[in-house]
């Protein structure tokens, strides 16, 4: 193996390696213990198995053809894992998990009733011209599922008026990471088959980077928030403040749009979003969060008196929710009831 070999093999190594040992945290040891970690962890284990395929292939092209089925077989669950860790991550979703066990026991059964019917052993040419193909379609299927549950982060990335917050820029990070990936093994054939080794890499490093930057910035707006703490708000300009929001807020139903942040509700209102921060915690003792979902509380209530046959996720939709589940958690703790008993009362 000649020096260049040799850089390249240790640049593609490092980033399967490192992504090892974190699928091993994730998997193991993160807390809290959730199923969004065990499957960020299923996620980064699969693609370690596929690159670490790759690499001892690319140096070795007579590797043993049970190790290029147990690479394809990893490849087979990129996809899912994707799109389970997305949607646990996003609807934070804390019912049953039967359907994640359920979709997953079917892809298990698929592929290893592939693999134990059609060994790659014997069955090389079947492999390469077809389930390879099947595979990473069915990966972009998953990619493009995870896209439309990502719709709303994604309308914020592309609006210079929103800025997305840290978790919002992990999923993207990962979301477009895992699709680079994509890319590299898809277009493999006119590029290298080491490109897609060497583009987890790139997107492993270059995710902790972003990640790591976007923390550090996060860190310095919180230092500069302290300044304003101790600066006291005059009891006239309070009360003055909060009928010039309430009346905005009412009169364009602000509460209505799902991505509402408290930048943009102060930039209406033409007032820093210290001051709009300070505002509600000291003054109201209440969140941003929790001040909005006050306004559309109200309106989901007016909703189900007025149309108690309207569903619920209509209803959610409509007054500024992103997910039922968020609608039930907000109604409750605002209410101490549920949509449902509110009905009926």
């Amino acid at each position: 193996m000649n020096l260049d070999n040799k850089i390249i093999f240790f640049f593609s190594a490092l980033g399967a390696f490192n992504s090892i040992v974190l699928s091993i945290y994730f998997l193991f040891f993160a807390k809290p213990i959730n199923k969004s970690n065990f499957f960020l962890g299923a996620l980064l284990a699969v693609l370690s198995i596929r690159v670490w395929k790759s690499l001892f292939f690319y140096y070795n092209p007579e590797l043993s053809k049970n190790y290029l089925q147990i690479g394809l077989s990893a490849c087979f669950f990129i996809g899912p894992f994707l799109y389970f860790y997305i949607k646990s991550k996003i609807y934070e979703f804390k019912g049953s998990n039967r359907l994640y066990y359920v979709q997953f026991s079917f892809l298990l059964i698929i592929i290893l009733s592939v693999g134990f019917l059609y060994p790659y052993q014997k069955n090389v040419d079947l492999w390469i011209n077809y389930f390879y193909y099947v595979i990473n379609f069915q990966w972009l299927a998953y990619i493009m599922i995870s896209a439309f549950l990502l719709k709303n982060i994604l309308r914020k990335l592309l609006t210079t008026k929103q800025k997305l917050n840290y978790d919002e820029t992990w999923l993207i990070s990962i979301f477009f990471g895992v699709l680079i990936i994509w890319l590299a093994y898809f277009t493999a054939s006119y590029t290298s088959y080491i490109t897609g080794a060497l583009s987890f890499s790139f997107v492993f490093y270059l995710s902790g980077l972003l990640l790591f930057y976007k923390r550090k910035k996060e860190f310095v707006i919180s230092v500069r928030k302290e300044k304003y703490a101790n600066i006291q708000i005059e009891e006239n300009e309070v009360n003055q403040l909060l009928e010039k929001i309430e009346s905005v807020i009412n009169k364009e139903e602000l509460f209505k749009n799902s991505n509402l942040t408290l930048p943009i509700l102060a930039k209406r209102i033409n007032i820093r979003p210290q001051l709009l921060s300070q505002l509600l915690n000291n003054n109201l003792n209440k969140s941003f969060s929790t001040f909005i979902n006050e306004y559309r509380i109200e309106e989901a209530k007016q909703l189900l008196k007025t149309n108690p046959n309207l569903k619920i996720e209509i209803i959610a939709e409509q007054c500024g929710f992103n997910s039922n589940s968020t609608f039930y958690t907000a109604f409750k703790k605002i209410t101490n009831t549920t949509p449902s008993k509110y009905i009926n009362k």
